[in-house]
């Protein structure tokens, strides 16, 4: 779905967030839908101001802007336009920081529940996002075809407007949003989703606003005078100058070893509010100052040396900032318009027309005013660097107020969550994805028990989905082959599975698969019609073939046999033997001396070996076994 009357407006990153609140607005007169739509507006920015008060937005901020029935129009992904009832709109990027996506459906549950009437609708780039975390307890007829249009929130609970005609296909099967909205008003219980749904969003959302307090994280930054200033005055500043640091690129490096508006000369030690997403994304951002700038790090196992790091970082993304503000109609060296061009351009706005064309060039000029107009409320707009600029020249501070604060400074947050021990990891993993049940093995595991776990595994079931591996628990016993379980794909995600077994039974016959094979490798083409494709016949045709006559069989046979005469010559003058695990050779007492080689301790110790060469990163042996529900342990009884 498409939010916005054209491409101008539609064009926006993957990392969005759109949302509409429906307020019951019966009258189709604009004054009178403007009047109801700015008191829902006025109660709604008091909901927001309770809970935003203290929150750091990563990119965007949750913002809504009333529109009026003939103001506005949805373009559906089939091409049909829908007008849509009065409401209000906002769309937020979050970027790299998830939780201020689902904080924003935290707010709207809030909104629902405190303002009468209202109907909350929100989606992303993966479209409805909410089923995605209930996703194994929706209705069977749930996918992303089908919910398009059908998923809200009223008075904080969830509801799925329901489809009448499962059998229907999903193209006839689109809501439409006016018609979704009336249902549920009329008739709220039979849309409500059902209580483990609910209960998924529930738990997802239970922490906040306590959970606000929780994703910050406050540090001790030595800034210049001039940022330490423009942060006390206006903490959120802080977002857009780590991410523009964090995604600079050369034309920004030149910027940083000037510093014209932030020198290094003049520093004070400062707090700094991050969240736990930006704090983690600039100290993971590696830079090496310019010492000619005039930065003078400490070494690096000095206690001032991340105080010092951090300063530097974030000075330099202010610097960033301001040296991408431009006047307001100088667009050819802005990034921002730049992005957006190649945006719209992805979007086919200039419909395959020949660059600079009169008609290619009336869309970009259109294109260009519409930017112009626009990107001070554009994610990637240079209003933000305008804004700190203006900052510099306005901002009145004192520098003896700044410097005597750094006796008085609050304690820094403990930052040993950025590091993540790998079972710390697995335990989180784990419960937010529940117990995987894994067989343990080890160098004292008995070795046929991997051999039989991998052979189980090769048995299972497969198609275009992948492997269809019984769980312990829910699955003891695999479906026989000829009858498979269907597996469909939901939503992003997830999967949910319907049982619906399928007589795809095929008759083999292995016998005249391996005559077949036999013929191959003896470049032998029989006489018959059977290689012809369009003939009649099947692999059982062979089964009455004579796969190669006596003679060229014998002949075959011989050769194999000098064949392999020749490699025990050669191999018996090696030691390659020795580095084989043998067992007892029962059955072959007849043979002095004689161990034939244990298969399945040798399978078992190259894996090992192969698994602690990874280091514990990703490799071919946990990748391997780790879906077959095989863990690997190195480690010994003696903790060798």
């Amino acid at each position: 779905m498409a939010g916005g009357g054209n491409v101008l407006e539609s064009v926006r990153e993957d990392d969005f967030v759109e949302y509409y609140l429906f307020p019951p607005i019966d009258s189709r007169d604009d004054k009178e839908q403007e009047v109801v739509l700015n008191r829902v507006l006025s109660q709604a920015e008091k909901v927001i101001q309770k809970f935003t008060k203290q929150y750091l937005w990563h990119k965007d901020e949750f913002k809504l802007t009333a529109r009026t029935w003939i103001s506005n129009s949805l373009i559906h992904d089939n091409g049909k336009t829908e007008y849509l009832p009065p409401h209000l709109h906002g769309v937020t990027h979050f970027g790299d920081n998830i939780e201020d996506e689902w904080f924003i459906v935290f707010l709207l549950r809030q909104l629902t529940k405190e303002i009468d009437g209202l109907i909350a609708r929100v989606y992303d780039a993966d479209g409805e996002f909410i089923l995605i975390e209930a996703a194994d307890y929706l209705p069977s007829w749930a996918n992303p075809d089908t919910c398009e249009n059908r998923v809200y929130v009223f008075q904080g609970n969830v509801h799925i407007v329901p489809l009448e005609d499962q059998e229907t296909c999903p193209e006839m099967t689109q809501m439409v949003v006016n018609e979704a909205l009336s249902l549920i008003r009329d008739d709220p219980v039979d849309s409500l989703a059902s209580a483990d749904i609910q209960n998924c969003i529930i738990n997802k959302l239970k922490d906040y606003p306590e959970k606000i307090r929780d994703n910050l994280h406050r540090a001790t930054a030595y800034l210049p005078i001039g940022v330490a200033a423009i942060l006390k005055h206006k903490p959120n500043l802080i977002a857009p100058a780590v991410q523009v640091f964090c995604n600079r690129d050369p034309v920004d490096m030149r910027a940083c070893k000037a510093m014209k508006y932030f020198p290094p000369e003049n520093r004070v030690s400062a707090s700094v509010t991050f969240t736990k997403c930006l704090y983690a994304m600039l100290t993971h951002s590696k830079y090496v100052p310019d010492r000619r700038t005039g930065w003078n790090l400490p070494k690096a196992d000095s206690p001032q040396y991340r105080a010092h790091n951090l300063g530097v970082k974030i000075a330099c993304g202010f610097e960033i900032l301001i040296s991408q503000a431009k006047p307001s109609q100088d667009i050819d060296q802005d990034k921002g318009w730049h992005n957006y061009l190649a945006s719209l351009k992805e979007k086919n706005y200039f419909k395959e027309l020949l660059e600079h064309s009169r008609e290619y060039n009336d869309l970009l000029n259109k294109a260009k005013e519409y930017y112009i107009n626009h990107r001070d409320s554009m994610h990637y707009a240079p209003a933000i660097g305008q804004e700190i600029l203006q900052l510099t020249k306005t901002l009145d501070f004192k520098v003896d107020e700044l410097k005597n604060s750094e006796a008085n400074l609050p304690p820094e947050d403990d930052d040993s969550w950025l590091n993540i021990s790998p079972e710390e990891l697995d335990k989180m993993l784990q419960e937010r994805y529940g117990q995987k049940k894994f067989v343990t093995i080890n160098n004292n595991s008995n070795p046929t028990t991997l051999t039989e776990k991998i052979s189980s595994f090769l048995d299972q079931v497969s198609d275009m989905d992948g492997v269809e591996h019984p769980d312990v628990e829910n699955s003891p016993v695999r479906p026989p082959r000829g009858v498979k379980r269907r597996s469909k794909v939901s939503f992003a995600q997830d999967t949910k599975t319907e049982d619906k077994p399928t007589n795809n039974r095929i008759s083999f016959d292995p016998n005249a698969f391996s005559c077949a094979v036999q013929n191959i490798l003896n470049f032998v083409i029989p006489d018959d019609d059977s290689w012809d494709l369009e003939s009649g016949s099947d692999m059982s045709d062979y089964a009455e073939d004579n796969c190669v006559n006596e003679e060229t069989y014998q002949e075959v046979k011989n050769k194999m046999q000098q064949y392999m005469e020749e490699m025990d010559k050669e191999l018996a003058t090696t030691t390659i033997g020795e580095s084989f695990e043998k067992k007892n050779g029962d059955g072959f007492d007849d043979i002095e001396n004689f161990k034939p080689v244990d298969i399945d301790m040798n399978a078992l110790k190259n894996i090992l070996e192969s698994y602690r060469s990874q280091l514990g990163e990703a490799g071919p042996s946990s990748n391997m076994l780790g879906p077959m529900g095989i863990h690997l342990d190195v480690t010994n009884k003696d903790g060798d």
